[in-house]
């Protein structure tokens, strides 16, 4: 060959071929039995699947484009840019539980990206049949990287010309449809078909029906014209079940034979055996033998016992899942949904603290006190729920004696229940807990359902873990809050005063509303406000306020002045944050209010012969918006009896509602409370404000007497 002259190889086109090629080459080389190809979105961080061999794409539709971020292999090895490897059903409940759930079958995969050292371009999943060992082999995966990176030069050659790559189709055995012969062996194989006294089918990938013999037809109760070329249970309506179409999907994606039996109406039970291969799958038809037996241990038509949740129940159990906030919420779903899906009667989420068992939840127990033992247990104590949590390996004990014989010491101790299923829930490779899901009567747990509990437990776990850390911030900022406003108000002579304070219901409860009372020189200076935000930040920033306003009330600055020194103070410490603030000077003794506002609701003065009057003051913008704004004074007289209501914009404000109409709505409350003391009027009014059960803002109030001396 001359210099210059490319090879073969070299000369081979980057063409529209390339990834089925490329995917068939690998599959053959590995001896795995289904595959894809996915190649990363050029505009956003998405893998779409390009090509798809060894099952119909129908199996793989819920990925066929899935986020670079989402939690399944072929995800993490193009973002990570490793191989990911999954040996079997119990790997797969623990790292990939969401993928589990709906497919809780046999089988081995392995996910590795398809990229160079400059760029990742998509990513290539791999599946064996259940039968795999559960280790890849050093020559499986020297063949699967070699052509991953291959595939990654030959997409990297085709971007550097500009070449694109046109979609290709799947790699599916055509169906051949009939069962004409065209030689005579053929022909008396067809006969010897035709003399067995069980039925055969013959089934393509996507479950169509290739052949049939006469028996299957007399069995199925349908003409071979009408089986042949249609999904078998799109035209045998008493099939047309999701529990039987998961058998045909298990056994292609296990490759292990599988069986079940189903009720022809009105009373003839028959059994299905299914082979599979890489091409299809033959279907042995029978009549069922010892019914009674197989009707217990089968599911008729609609009762999917081998299939203990459909995807339709996961998806909604995921979704339920992201609106549980706190731990509470976590137990309470579990023990309505998965609890009743997979047939058990009991429920304890246990967790740790301090090296010692925590009760986090319970349900289901007629005696709380068998639960509540369990409650401060070293973890070192051989108990099966601290066994768990630490090794984070589940354990299934199908009777009492199953329990009692790993756990002697459990002998003398009640229970109500007679089988358990101990699973670790594990987020973010720790174990965060044990959820144990108890049975009245002893269970059997298959193998199967040992996969599909662990994989939900895997579900539950990523809940728990974020209600936990929700439950940790929410007490932080329950506990903040508290610092942050006054535990009690002064008393002080010629005033009587009330304060509530309601966090918004929404968030994390803690919220940037404040308010004060400060003694001052022998008047008292009140202050209420709010900084925007439901957050930590909201809040400290509130403590600042509050704080800065106390010190400036202490030297002896006006109310025109504390706002202006306040409002300098938001504008220096750069916050990007506003609050809305309304402070006064009282001087019961006089009988005068001295008052300023910043971008505050007005406050309402409640006369002693019952009339309401809102108070429209001068005032400026909201603090921290400009440094040199003035928050010009107001001066009213306040003679004994009087009351100020003072409150933030969560008192009145809420979707929908015009803000005079609820100021209006407000006054009128208040003369129709009356006279009532002011702890009773506070709590009135913080009761009946605006949604309250689903309050968006925060709400607080600060009410204010006159009394006489």
């Amino acid at each position: 060959m001359s210099e210059g002259q490319s090879s073969p190889r070299t000369r081979a086109p980057v063409g529209r071929p390339l990834l089925s090629l490329t995917l068939a080459a690998l599959m053959d080389e590995v001896h795995a039995h289904s595959g894809a190809v996915y190649l990363l979105s050029p505009d956003q961080p998405v893998l779409e699947m390009a090509v798809m061999a060894g099952l119909p794409r129908a199996f793989a539709a819920p990925w066929e484009r899935v986020g670079l971020s989402a939690p399944i292999p072929v995800s993490d090895a193009a973002r990570e840019r490793r191989l990911v490897w999954v040996g079997g059903e119990e790997e797969m409940a623990r790292h990939y539980p969401r993928l589990a759930v709906v497919l809780p079958y046999p089988f081995s995969l392995a996910a590795l990206p398809v990229a160079t050292e400059a760029k990742t371009y998509g990513a290539v999943f791999v599946t064996w049949p259940g039968s795999h060992p559960p280790e890849l082999s050093d020559r499986e995966r020297e063949h699967l990287t070699a052509a991953c990176d291959r595939l990654a030069v030959r997409l990297e050659r085709a971007a550097e010309h500009s070449l694109p790559l046109e979609p290709e189709p799947d790699l599916l055995a055509a169906p051949v449809l009939g069962g004409a012969a065209g030689t005579l062996g053929t022909v008396e194989a067809a006969r010897m078909v035709s003399r067995l006294p069980y039925g055969l089918c013959s089934l393509d990938l996507h479950g169509r029906v290739a052949f049939t013999n006469a028996a299957a037809c007399e069995l199925l109760d349908v003409p071979s014209n009408r089986l042949l070329g249609a999904q078998i249970w799109a035209v045998v309506p008493w099939l047309n079940d999701p529990v039987y179409e998961d058998r045909y999907r298990a056994a292609l994606l296990s490759q292990h034979v599988t069986s079940f039996v189903a009720l022809r109406p009105p009373d003839v039970w028959l059994s299905f055996r299914l082979y599979p291969s890489t091409t299809g799958l033959s279907v042995r038809i029978s009549r069922a033998r010892a019914v009674t037996e197989m009707n217990r241990e089968t599911p008729r038509p609609g009762v999917a016992r081998d299939r203990l949740v459909t995807i339709t129940q996961v998806l909604g159990l995921a979704g339920s899942l992201t609106e549980a906030v706190g731990v509470q919420d976590v137990v309470q779903l579990v023990a309505d949904e998965i609890v009743p899906a997979v047939g058990s009667q009991g429920l304890v989420v246990l967790g740790s603290r301090a090296g010692r068992l925590r009760v986090l939840g319970h349900r289901g127990y007629a005696d709380p006190v068998v639960v509540e033992r369990f409650d401060g247990l070293p973890l070192s104590e051989p108990t099966p729920g601290g066994q768990v949590l630490r090794t984070g390996v589940p354990a299934f004990f199908e009777s009492r004696d199953d329990l009692e014989r790993l756990y002697p010491a459990l002998q003398t101790q009640p229970s109500e229940f007679s089988a358990w299923a101990y699973l670790p829930l594990i987020a973010s490779g720790r174990p965060v807990g044990t959820c144990v899901l108890s049975y009245k009567a002893p269970h059997r747990f298959t193998t199967e359902e040992r996969a599909v509990l662990t994989s939900l437990a895997g579900l539950i776990a990523q809940a728990l873990e974020r209600a936990m850390l929700y439950d940790v911030k929410h007490r932080m900022a329950h506990g903040l809050q508290e610092a942050l406003l006054p535990h009690t108000l002064p008393s002080l002579p010629g005033i009587q005063a009330a304060a509530r304070y309601l966090p918004a219901t929404q968030g994390m409860e803690i919220g940037g509303d404040f308010y004060d009372l400060v003694p001052a020189d022998g008047v008292a200076a009140a202050v209420i406000g709010d900084v925007q935000g439901h957050n930590v930040t909201a809040a400290g920033l509130m403590g600042q306020v509050r704080t800065a306003v106390r010190a400036y009330t202490a030297v002896g600055q006006a109310p025109d002045e504390v706002m202006r020194s306040t409002n300098r103070l938001l504008v220096d410490l750069g916050a990007e944050l506003f609050a809305s603030c309304l402070y006064l000077r009282l001087d019961p003794v006089r009988g005068r209010a001295v008052m300023s506002r910043a971008g505050h609701p007005p406050p309402l003065l409640c006369r002693p012969d019952g009339r309401v009057r809102v108070l429209d003051l001068a005032g400026g913008p909201l603090l921290g918006i400009d440094g040199t704004a003035a928050y010009p004074s107001t001066e009213l007289a306040l003679p004994p009896g009087s009351l100020l209501v003072l409150y933030t914009d969560g008192l009145v404000e809420s979707p929908g509602v015009d803000f005079e109409d609820a100021l209006a709505e407000l006054c009128r409350r208040l003369t129709e409370l009356g006279d009532l003391p002011l702890d009773d009027l506070a709590d009135a009014l913080v009761r009946h404000g605006p949604h309250s059960a689903d309050r968006l803002d925060d709400t607080a109030v600060l009410l204010l007497r006159s009394t006489p001396r």
